[in-house]
């Protein structure tokens, strides 16, 4: 048992803390304090140490510094069995502390009443970051450490339980009951210090000069407030249309990061709905692709995304006029194209800047940021495991099959013929049932699948995918392979005269 004989008070919250400083005092406990704390204990009767007695420095740095101080944290962190402990504390004249009753500053609370508060941004973020506390998880974090002689209470909470303690034990404490709050008070320690982590991710995160926040109409769903952080101007150039929504940023991102994995050498016309590619294709000229990328699903395109890598010249912007779409991204527009485009006063036309892909990529999650390099390649190796080698036109395909897998919600299957998207299943929770979406999409439009290729974005883990794939007219496949069961569809392959290629390389999309 450890009798309190010195107690350090400086807390935030004072409701409750009367009682306890009268029990304190009846042990004759000498109490310490600071600031507000020291004035509150002092209009209750009851006499108080105030720190700067002990440091001879007053509180300085508008309060941020009142307790940092060896001879404040030589009293809490001195061993009391240490003979040289006992020494230093002699001979610098520091005075034992027993007992740390300190709170934390209200942060979440501070944060939560800026957010609808009517202040400038900097002018919040100058209050919230004020109640970043320093002195009290030092003083708490010590306490802790030193449990063996030290007793810590971090929260108002426990007030009542150390007063029933201190009643019930005439002002003594066991290990066991110090081991205890040690415990309560890192736990409150970590939590203050993961919730001042997660608001910097939130609003500060990534930190790159020349970012702005951009207020959005709304989300997702119009009672959802939104804003972007970042710098859009690196990305591209607005020529014409409305405001940019959310629902419009995901898709463009998407859109914009399918575009940028084909050769300048080709020309590719693509529709992205709901971050999903619904028609894409490679032709000679942008009006040709745009024609062929429609013809794969014109029902989804309704509404959707047109980014292509070539400029648009008026025989293309007659064509995409004929349908709604929100937005066409390309890398340039003819002059007499654009009256054609901008005949619509909401559609929005972006100008494509010629930047590099990001190299990592970050989303939100549990309140904190997940980051990852970005999903660069698209084949690691080319090993030909079916029946036969693919030909020159099957690989070419399964090549531009597998960039569109790529960017697609997983699980995910592409069908692909003469450079062309015509059947797609995604966002499926089986393989087989991504397959037969694709199949049945490709039928819904008039597709011949006879000599069709086929890309899977994750290995097929029974050969079920490829019996199904082959009794549709499908004859070569491309995976990344990696199942435990991938002799299964490469044994089917070469018992029907199938291509497959594995690439060793997944491509996940979640």
């Amino acid at each position: 048992m450890k009798k309190i004989k010195s107690a350090l008070i400086s807390v935030f919250y004072k409701d409750g803390l009367d009682s306890l400083v009268h029990t304190l005092h009846t042990q004759n406990v000498r109490i310490y304090s600071t600031g507000g704390t020291q004035q509150y204990i002092e209009k209750l009767g009851i006499p108080c140490v105030p720190v700067e007695s002990i440091t001879s420095y007053p509180s300085i740095l508008g309060g941020r510094v009142k307790t940092l101080h060896p001879l404040i944290f030589g009293g809490i962190l001195g061993r009391r069995e240490w003979e040289q402990d006992r020494i230093d504390m002699q001979q610098y004249q520091i005075p034992e502390i027993d007992l740390v009753i300190v709170d934390l500053y209200p942060f979440e609370e501070t944060v939560a009443a800026m957010t609808g508060a009517d202040l400038a941004e900097d002018e919040k973020e100058k209050k919230i970051i004020e109640k970043i506390d320093i002195g009290g998880p030092s003083m708490i974090r010590a306490a802790a450490k030193n449990h063996a002689d030290v007793l810590v209470l971090a929260s108002k909470n426990d007030y009542a339980g150390l007063e029933a303690i201190i009643k019930e034990q005439n002002g003594q404490t066991t290990l066991e009951q110090r081991r205890t709050f040690a415990i309560k008070a890192f736990d409150i320690c970590s939590a203050y210090d993961h919730a001042i982590s997660n608001y910097f991710h939130q609003t500060a995160y990534p930190p790159v000069f020349g970012q702005t926040e951009r207020s959005l109409r709304y989300g997702e769903n119009p009672h959802q407030p939104a804003s972007f952080i970042g710098n859009l101007d690196q990305s591209f150039t607005q020529l014409h249309g409305k405001e940019i929504s959310y629902n419009n940023l995901v898709d463009i991102d998407a859109a914009i990061q399918l575009i940028h994995e084909f050769q300048m050498d080709e020309t590719v016309f693509a529709i992205i709905k709901h971050t999903n590619v619904c028609g894409i294709a490679s032709r000679a000229t942008a009006k040709e692709a745009w024609d062929a990328a429609l013809a794969g699903d014109p029902e989804s395109a309704f509404g959707g995304i047109l980014v292509c890598n070539k400029p648009i010249d008026l025989l293309t912007a007659e064509a995409i006029s004929s349908i709604f779409f929100e937005v066409l991204i390309a890398p340039g527009f003819h002059e007499e194209a654009l009256p054609v485009l901008q005949s619509k006063k909401n559609r929005i036309l972006l100008q494509l800047k010629n930047m590099p892909s990001p190299s990592v990529q970050f989303r939100s999650m549990l309140h904190g940021v997940l980051v990852q390099q970005t999903d660069e390649g698209n084949v690691r190796d080319w090993n030909e495991t079916g029946a036969r080698p693919c030909t020159e036109r099957e690989k070419s395909d399964l090549l531009f099959a597998n960039i569109i897998c790529k960017h697609l919600k997983s699980n995910a299957i592409a069908i692909v013929k003469d450079k062309q998207l015509i059947g797609k299943g995604c966002g499926q929770t089986s393989r087989v049932d991504a397959l037969r979406q694709a199949i049945e999409k490709a039928r819904q439009f008039g597709f011949n699948l006879d000599n069709a290729v086929l890309a899977s974005d994750a290995f097929f883990p029974f050969d079920d995918c490829v019996m199904i794939a082959h009794s549709a007219g499908i004859s070569a496949f491309v995976q990344p392979g990696g199942s435990v069961r991938d002799n299964d569809s490469i044994e089917y392959c070469r018992q029907h005269g199938l291509a497959m290629a594995m690439t060793g390389m997944r491509h996940f999309r979640h």
